[in-house]
């Protein structure tokens, strides 16, 4: 399992994602992002599934790039462009997957800003090769495990945010995935590209830097737990209990 995320607000884009990478009982740590950047060309690509699927599309998609990404002026070429390379992987390899017993498994989140885009764009990209983008009205994406780091942006992400305030609900996000799933862990990588920029900030941070944020997010929903025994004591005293501890 993996985790991650995509986040469009007003002033760009927010990625982070995990880079644990089990295997049975053996655990070890790869990137998860692929970033593609060049003159007014900025691409960030990031994945879930199968590590020999995603490195083999990725490759394929990397080789189609240097010969003729000049031909991709907006976001929407550059995702159909990759759909078909994972498409040319699914022809080539599906069938030896079945046999091996697995399926064929790779969901990408792509954000872009292109020459002719006007604003960037941030897409889910499925197996199958086709892909919605994100709307204001959610403006996130997750794969990977998807359900512990759901609630918080759903309740105080939006559109309008900041970019800080992006990357802060995703680093919370990234830290209630990790304490709930033992298959998603640090070092994370997260990176910001600001609008019309056409340029990337990527940093890594590891356990020691993202824990006192996991520290202070711990204390806090306690303190919410305690700060709840008010409006929780009528509903507790109608099902018989009269006194909160």
């Amino acid at each position: 399992m993996t985790f991650c995320l995509g986040i469009k607000c007003q002033d760009g884009l927010v990625a982070i994602a995990d880079t644990r990478i089990t295997s049975g009982s053996e655990v070890s740590t790869a990137k998860k992002i692929a970033v593609h950047q060049g003159e007014r060309h900025s691409m960030f690509v990031l994945t879930s599934g199968l590590r020999s699927v995603r490195d083999k599309a990725l490759t394929y998609f990397e080789e189609r790039l240097r010969q003729n990404g000049g031909h991709l002026a907006r976001s929407y070429q550059a995702v159909n462009a990759l759909a078909e390379e994972m498409r040319r992987v699914y022809d080539e390899d599906n069938d030896w997957l079945i046999k091996a017993g697995l399926h064929f498994d790779l969901h990408c989140i792509v954000g872009s800003q292109l020459s002719e885009d006007e604003s960037p764009h941030l897409y889910l990209l499925y197996p199958q090769g086709n892909w919605v983008e994100v709307s204001r009205g959610t403006p996130y994406l997750i794969i990977g495990e998807t359900r512990f780091g759901k609630p918080i942006l759903d309740r105080a992400l939006r559109y309008e945010a900041s970019l800080e305030r992006a990357l802060r609900l995703g680093i919370l996000s990234f830290n209630s995935t990790e304490a709930s799933s033992a298959d998603v862990g640090p070092p994370m990588d997260a990176l910001v590209y600001p609008n019309d920029t056409f340029a990337v900030n990527e940093c890594r941070f590891n356990a020691d830097v993202l824990d006192p944020v996991g520290q202070l997010w711990q204390q806090a929903i306690e303190n919410a737990v305690e700060q709840a025994a008010a409006p929780v004591a009528p509903l507790a005293q109608a099902l018989g209990i009269d006194k909160v501890r």
